[in-house]
């Protein structure tokens, strides 16, 4: 590695004169490879990881010390402060977070986002190709899920390592030339750094690259503690414009937290913009490299932003509220967990599916518990009403299986992929179980209308038992589904045989009523018959519904 990196400096350096093509393509390619790595390294952490991010979400409190110690473990996982304020919003949206409750998540996001600098603080650029080798071999030999995220966290590291090489040597020749020397200098004016790592950030969309690169120079001695500090403090600010970005179109919880995320930041650099040379002496007293330096006042500074604001979430809440106000917005159909910033994260992805196909599941719900009665007794409007319910079933199916198709695409471990498909097969009934009630059942009763059938009371009641049970059976398929309940799952399957006796008692009674002295008798036994098959249809997906939360091992067709 070591010749690959001399032939970049001494091609830049030949003829005393500055080669701006190497140094150029040696800066961007080695900032390709850096977030190339970066997005390996997280990547790999994310399936590492797996179910524990869904564990330290679930158990969070309302204690703000607890937020904000679970924002810096999440970040430091997915290495993104833009995707935790994502998982946020979910959050909130789902109603299991309060804005004031994700204020202190968000605070702690920043500081997760500080071990990045640490990381690459650790100059082992020797080491890199050999990271890279051992990590790609790793995940091309072994057949082990966890064994090969292992792999691709070395590959990622390695690549890392590698491309902040490549920038640092690209960058090497510029120590000579007065010109950037001068532009450098600059740096360390707080105002000029700041604005001048806002500025990067924002245009790369990653606060990391910007530590990468301010890192790089630190390493070629290009830059000096306090122009350092102030890019990174600048970066800060920038990456508050990702989180505006993400938030645009989205509900306004999520504009909410972009505000936080925006205040907190661009507060903070505020508050230490007077302190940078002190912040400097400090950093250089705890002592280490320059880049060491730099990334411990990183960290420095947003540990103890935390620490300030942390008693002022209340007031940082209600602001963002008055900011951002509730508007009244027309009624459409649309999701509202399905977030594509979420894909990159798929343990975190899957929960936002589930929860959008706990609505979706809602809406048939409501179709079901009025299809019975509307079909046996209703008005044409009750069964038209119906009818334009199962739309709002079928744009959320849309939605849904867009979602998990995106995210099949991603690198998923095998219990994610598991889990990915079971969604899949649950939305898939789902769907189908509105079209029975749609097409089948509104079909039936506008029939019954056009014939002036009409059903007895006593077999309306038979009936009835039919459609509670079936009813049943689909609430405890949902909460299988919904909460990953086996338990659940089981009873529905063990109600197959109450549902089909149930069915032949309600068809015997019919049979026996073919001789009454009644109108229309032929016509009325044609319909209830055929509102008892597609009742035992739609126990059929139902069952076929609860089976996606048993083991595969377990499932037996019953």
């Amino acid at each position: 590695m070591g010749h690959v990196l001399l032939a970049v400096t001494e091609s830049a350096t030949d003829s005393g004169t500055i080669d701006w093509f190497v140094v150029v393509t040696g800066l961007f390619g080695g900032l390709a490879l850096f977030l190339m790595g970066m997005d390996r390294m997280t990547r790999s952490l994310r399936v590492m990881a797996g179910d524990r991010m869904r564990t330290i979400l679930n158990k969070l409190t309302s204690n703000r010390f607890a937020a904000a110690a679970t924002g810096a473990g999440l970040t430091a996982v997915i290495q993104s402060s833009s995707v935790t304020t994502v998982l946020v919003v979910g959050f909130i949206t789902a109603g299991l977070m309060t804005l004031e409750q994700s204020v202190g998540v968000i605070m702690g996001a920043n500081i997760g986002t500080t071990v990045t600098a640490q990381i690459i603080a650790f100059k082992v650029s020797r080491y890199a190709l050999a990271l890279v080798g051992v990590g790609f071999g790793i995940r091309f030999f072994s057949r082990n899920e966890t064994r090969r995220a292992q792999g691709g966290l070395l590959l990622g590291l390695g690549m890392i390592f590698f491309g902040m090489s490549v920038m640092g040597n690209a960058m090497g020749p510029l120590s000579d030339y007065e010109p950037f020397r001068d532009w450098m200098a600059g740096m360390s004016n707080p105002i000029t750094g700041v604005v001048a790592g806002a500025m990067f950030t924002a245009v790369v969309q990653s606060s990391s690259a910007t530590t990468g690169v301010v890192l790089a120079l630190a390493f070629e001695g290009l830059i000096g503690i306090e122009a350092g500090i102030a890019l990174i403090f600048g970066a800060n600010v920038g990456t508050s414009v990702t989180a505006q970005l993400a938030a645009i179109g989205k509900p306004r919880d999520a504009l909410r937290a972009a505000w936080v995320h925006t205040f907190f930041n661009v507060l903070g650099v505020l508050l230490w913009l007077p302190f940078i040379p002190l912040l400097a002496s400090w950093v250089e007293g705890i002592g280490g490299s320059l880049a060491r330096q730099i990334a411990n006042a990183h960290t420095i500074f947003n540990v103890v932003n935390t620490v300030i604001f942390i008693g002022f979430t209340k007031q940082l809440a209600a602001l963002v509220i008055r900011l951002v106000p509730d508007r009244q917005e027309p009624e459409v159909v649309r999701p509202r967990y399905l977030d594509k910033g979420l894909i990159s994260t798929p343990a975190l992805a899957l929960d936002r599916a589930r929860l959008e196909l706990l609505r979706m599941a809602e809406r048939v719900r409501v179709m079901l518990r009025a299809s019975v009665p509307a079909v046996i007794s209703g008005t044409n409007s009750d069964l038209v009403t119906i009818e334009a319910m199962d739309d709002e079933v079928d744009s959320l199916y849309g939605s849904i299986l867009e979602y998990l198709g995106l995210l099949s695409k991603e690198e998923l471990g095998e219990r994610d992929s598991k889990e990915l498909i079971q969604l899949m097969e649950a939305t898939n009934n789902l769907e189908a179980i509105g079209d029975i009630i749609e097409t089948n059942l509104v079909q039936l009763g506008l029939s019954r209308i056009e014939q002036d059938v009409v059903v007895s009371d006593e077999t309306a009641v038979l009936l009835g038992e039919l459609h509670d049970e079936v009813q049943a059976g689909y609430e405890l398929a949902m909460m299988a589904v919904t909460q990953k309940n086996e338990n659940a799952a089981r009873r529905v399957g063990a109600m197959k045989s109450e549902i089909n006796s149930l069915a032949k008692k309600t068809t015997r009674h019919q049979a026996d009523r073919l001789i009454a002295d009644e109108p229309n008798r032929i016509q009325t036994y044609a319909f209830e018959t055929d509102l008892i098959a597609h009742l035992v249809r739609i126990f059929y997906f139902t069952r076929r519904t609860a089976r996606v939360a048993i083991p595969t091992t377990e499932r037996a067709e019953n």
